[in-house]
């Protein structure tokens, strides 16, 4: 028990480290940036900061930043088309890590399963894009979007009682622990398509018999890695918007601290049910992304 108390404090202190280095590397970008463009907006607006406390209060329950966020600051024309990728990985890096700190001392969750599937995420964004990006991503987003659905369905059946449900295990050991490791693998690989880690692996650890709260800690850390390399590639390319993402930033901190207390002291049927909410919010995104993405396909004309 030791050894594995050790393994989760090395966790939170290697989090400690990235936040640290991405938040140096954020600050001198942004430096950089004023030093260039003198007359480059830098204060963030109040729906800036209203926009970050928002998308980050519902992405800390599980739900997800990017996709509402891209729809907000889209709707709104508050910044181009072209800088929304990096700004939205440059503004929620730093509360994302925030997240892993807090749901990772927070939550009961085994450390060796906790930091098998942290790593195998990890590994499958950085190993596995090579892979990944060469499958069709709409046929993976139809996939999923089904496969999410029929896991939904299953949890609310028992839910009602109708179908046997369950578990509340902390970990994971012999065989589901490496179905587990396997499956973090590829979800971390389909996040460099822009497939969401957070929904998958809610239903990934209820299926194996873990508590829905345990995944809290697992989806968050996992990204809280991942993304700091993103991050850093767009701002050494400039190619975010300095005012919107201190604003999302800033705007985000509150929401995490508040939106982390309710998921910590929720029931956990409760966190049932929101699992549920998560999952088919997430599959229907990605099957109405994919049908779109169809319907664009068939205006472009043939070469």
């Amino acid at each position: 028990m030791a050894e594995l108390g050790n393994a989760k404090t090395l966790l939170l202190a290697a989090l400690c480290i990235v936040g640290v280095v991405y938040g140096i590397v954020l600050y001198q970008g942004v430096r950089r940036r004023k030093r260039e463009e003198p007359s480059l907006p830098v204060t963030p607006t109040s729906g800036d900061y209203a926009t970050g406390f928002v998308t980050n209060f519902f992405d800390t329950l599980g739900i997800g930043s990017f996709a509402p966020t891209t729809s907000i600051l889209r709707a709104w024309k508050m910044v181009p088309d072209k800088e929304i990728p990096g700004t939205l990985n440059v503004g929620y890096t730093l509360p994302t890590i925030a997240q892993a700190l807090i749901f990772t001392q927070a939550v009961k969750v085994d450390a060796t399963t906790l930091i098998a599937l942290i790593a195998s995420a990890s590994l499958g964004a950085w190993l596995g894009a090579g892979v990944v990006v060469s499958w069709p991503k709409r046929r993976i987003q139809l996939g999923m979007g089904v496969c999410l659905i029929g896991a939904a369905t299953l949890m609310l059946l028992g839910l009602l009682n109708i179908v046997p449900m369950g578990g509340d295990a902390l970990g994971l050991t012999g065989t589901k622990l490496i179905i587990g490791v396997g499956v973090n693998f590829l979800l971390g690989a389909l996040m460099t398509l822009g497939i969401g880690l957070y929904g998958p692996c809610l239903i990934l650890v209820s299926m194996l018999g873990m508590s829905p709260t345990t995944a809290f800690p697992i989806m968050m850390g996992s990204c809280a890695f991942l993304m700091p390399v993103a991050s850093a590639r767009f701002i050494r390319e400039n190619g975010f918007n300095v005012r919107a993402t201190l604003g999302l930033m800033i705007g985000a901190v509150p929401a995490v601290l508040i939106a982390a207390y309710l998921v910590k002291s929720m029931p956990l049927t409760v966190v049932r049910w929101l699992v549920v909410i998560v999952v088919l919010y997430t599959a229907f995104g990605l099957l109405r992304t994919a049908m779109k993405e169809k319907g664009e396909a068939k205006m472009v004309p043939a070469m």
